[in-house]
């Protein structure tokens, strides 16, 4: 390749589709450039590395001439201590394990679940809201508060402190995406982090609230639980927490604008969605594979050489796992470049693989699969106004920043 496909992938211009980049990138499926990090680009080469324990994801154990992680990739407080996402065994098991009891299967294992008829009421409540039929930005008036709202009711945020919760969560989602046309960057790092303080703060003072008077929340869950790992340190609990706010909410915003970018480039499919909300199973499926909210995961270290293809990744070296590319690898899916939700066979990378797979996941594919299938019930004949529409900077969230689209009407 004359030119870095990598830097090209990064190219904020190719943001609206990367995906012949990413065909380009399958060429040499072990990539790199210089001293730049190792690219993996095929879909068994990946998924073998995130259930390799020779792989790890914790940024300390790069070397001092790896390549530092992209910036769109910084979503930690320092502030704070590195979330589960970012532990190796035996730190993250242990997080992860006592996180779950509060979370999901054997311990509370209807959580989610129970959280349905929350979840429809919200979504109702936001289609209801959107006013002018003519003119809508899904993501501003749908996509994004409905996570953040859900994340609220979730960890147990009294409805009367959710528009501060919803400011904070703005801000920081501000902060993951690059901005070269920033006039300060400094200035814009320091709001970034006063908002993550400020949060901070808040949950501290819910934390404590919850431990004297505990209700039937996550949070109070993580909070006074006592398993057989003993109970999370404060420190470790707002980590946690904040961990499901930015990367829960992020993912599913852009899961569900992607979605309905992606139904109304096939309107036939949106049509068989509107007949029968049950296909929304398996559709968000489908746009795991062909959309990912995540396009790659760019903070994985050798802790030992790695032998992969017959080249030797060298300890402490930076690895990048690029999702997207893997999940339309021709090696792995027919006709991979085709939406197609009645695909016998779509084990995706869109959640990752391995001990570090999306915790949120039934809850991403829940709301995802709620809010798609009202969207499709609800508005008359909706149509794009732009498209491409415009995307986010940030290269590892991927996904647009406005989904302009218009209808003929909302039915109730």
């Amino acid at each position: 390749m004359t030119q870095d496909i990598l830097r090209q992938i990064l190219d904020y211009s190719h943001r609206a589709d990367p995906y012949p980049l990413y065909a380009e990138l399958r060429k040499t499926p072990v990539y790199q450039r210089g001293d730049g990090p190792f690219v993996l680009s095929s879909y068994y080469d990946i998924r073998s590395l995130l259930h390799d324990p020779r792989i790890s994801s914790d940024a300390r154990n790069l070397s001092g001439t790896a390549s530092e992680p992209i910036a769109a990739d910084a979503q930690e407080d320092s502030a704070l201590p590195p979330s589960f996402l970012r532990l190796d065994p035996p730190e993250h098991d242990r997080l992860r394990r006592m996180t779950n009891r509060s979370f999901g299967p054997p311990h509370c294992p209807t959580r989610v679940n129970d959280m349905h008829g929350q979840m429809a009421e919200i979504v109702s409540g936001l289609i209801d809201g959107i006013g002018d039929p003519e003119g809508i930005d899904l993501v501003d008036q749908f996509s994004y508060p409905f996570p953040v709202t859900v994340i609220c009711r979730l960890l147990g945020v009294p409805r009367e402190d959710e528009a501060r919760f919803h400011g904070w969560a703005d801000t920081i989602a501000a902060g993951l995406d690059p901005d070269p046309d920033a006039p300060d960057p400094a200035e814009r790092l320091k709001v970034t982090h006063n908002a993550r303080t400020e949060l901070g703060m808040y949950l501290a003072g819910l934390v404590e609230e919850r431990r004297k008077n505990p209700g039937n929340d996550m949070l109070s869950e993580l909070a006074t639980s006592q398993g057989p790992d003993g109970a999370m340190t404060t420190m470790e609990l707002l980590s946690t927490a904040v961990l499901l706010l930015i990367a829960g909410h992020e993912t599913t915003v852009n899961l569900i604008t992607n979605g309905m970018l992606t139904l109304l480039r096939n309107p036939e499919i949106l049509g068989r969605l509107r007949e029968d909300p049950k296909l929304s199973v398996d559709i968000v499926e489908e746009l795991l594979r062909f959309e990912p909210p995540v396009q790659l995961v760019p903070q994985r270290t050798t802790l030992t050489d790695v032998e992969v293809r017959g080249i030797t990744i060298p300890k402490g070296a930076s690895v990048w796992l690029v999702l997207a590319a893997g999940n339309r690898d021709p090696e792995r899916f027919d006709h991979p470049d085709r939406f197609d939700p009645d695909r016998g066979d779509i084990q995706h990378l869109g959640f990752g693989s391995g001990i570090h797979s999306c915790f949120g996941a039934p809850l991403a594919r829940l709301e995802a699969q709620l809010a798609l299938s009202e969207l499709a019930r609800r508005l008359e004949n909706p149509r794009l106004l732009e498209d491409p529409p415009p995307y986010r900077q940030n290269a590892v969230l991927r996904g647009p920043r406005h989904l302009r689209i218009t209808c003929d009407g909302i039915r109730s």
